[in-house]
C-alpha cells in the first residue's frame, strides 16, 4: 500500500496548465527560442466562511453555496522549444537566454551550425528537428517525495516533445531555500534521487550533467504506464485514508 496521508490533498485532483506567451516579436531570437510555461494546479474544494448563511461551525452541507471549486498553483515547470532551422544559430540564442541553457548548448550543439553535434546527431533517430530542454521543475514541498514530479513531467514532455528530435535536461536541486539540504550528504542523495527519477522516464547521461531523451524511447511509453498505475494507487490510497 502507498503511504499518502501526508500528503497535502488528492493527488488526483492534480492537473497541467500549459502556456505559451507569444510576445509577437519579429526577431530570429524569437523565432529560434520558444519559452512554455507549465503550472501544476490542485483543485480542491474551498469553503468560505463569510459568504456562507449558516452560524460559524455548523455548516455540514458538502454543496453549500459558499463552497467553491479553486484551482490553487502547487508547482511550475519551464521548458525551451529550441528550433534548430530557423532564426538564428541556435548556439548562440541558448547563450543569450540563460546560463543554464548555455551549458546545455555547450555539450549539445555545434557553435558554427547551431545543429546538434554529429556524435550527438548520432545518438537520435530523425523524428523531427527541435531540440526540447526541460529547464525546471518545482514541486511545493509538501508534494514532494511521492515521485510526482516525475510523473507530471513525462505528461508534460509528451504533450510538447512533439516535431522534436530530443528532450535535454540538467537533472538537479534548483530549490535552495531553507536548511534542509545544508548537509553535503543529504544534497548528494536528493540530487540522486533526482536523477533516478528522470532515468526512469527514459533520460540517459550523454555528457558534462546533460540527460537525453529520445521521443522514438520505448522506456518513455513503457514508465508511462506504469506511472500512471501508481498515481492512480497513490489517489486510491489517499481518498481511503480521508474516509
Amino acid at each position: 500500500m502507498i503511504e499518502s496521508s501526508i500528503l497535502p490533498g488528492d493527488p488526483s485532483e492534480l492537473r497541467l496548465r500549459i502556456s505559451y506567451d507569444d510576445a509577437l516579436f519579429d526577431t530570429p531570437q524569437a523565432d529560434t527560442l520558444e519559452r512554455w510555461d507549465v503550472a501544476i494546479l490542485h483543485r480542491r474544494r474551498a469553503h468560505h466562511a463569510a459568504r456562507c448563511q449558516a452560524r460559524p461551525g455548523e455548516c455540514v452541507t458538502p454543496d453549500c453555496s459558499a463552497t467553491a471549486v479553486e484551482d490553487v498553483t502547487v508547482g511550475s515547470m519551464t521548458f525551451f522549444r529550441v528550433h534548430l532551422d530557423r532564426g538564428r544559430n541556435a548556439f548562440w540564442a541558448m547563450e543569450q537566454e540563460t546560463e543554464e541553457l548555455y551549458e546545455t548548448a555547450q555539450v549539445l550543439l555545434d557553435r558554427e551550425t547551431g545543429n546538434f553535434t554529429d556524435e550527438v546527431s548520432e545518438l537520435l533517430d530523425y523524428v523531427g528537428s527541435d531540440l526540447l530542454v526541460m529547464d525546471r521543475v518545482t514541486l511545493d514541498e509538501e508534494w514532494r517525495g511521492h515521485g510526482l514530479g516525475a510523473v507530471l513531467a513525462m505528461e508534460a514532455v509528451l504533450r510538447l516533445m512533439t516535431g522534436c528530435r530530443a528532450v535535454a535536461c540538467s537533472p538537479g536541486v534548483t530549490d535552495i531555500s531553507g536548511n534542509r539540504l545544508r548537509d553535503r550528504a543529504e544534497w548528494d542523495r536528493v540530487n540522486a534521487q533526482i536523477r533516478q527519477g528522470w532515468e526512469r522516464i527514459g533520460f540517459r547521461l550523454y555528457r558534462d550533467g546533460a540527460f537525453l531523451l529520445s521521443p522514438t524511447s520505448q522506456v518513455l511509453e513503457e514508465q508511462r504506464r506504469v506511472l500512471r498505475a501508481q498515481f492512480a494507487e497513490l489517489g486510491a490510497a489517499w481518498r481511503a485514508s480521508d474516509q
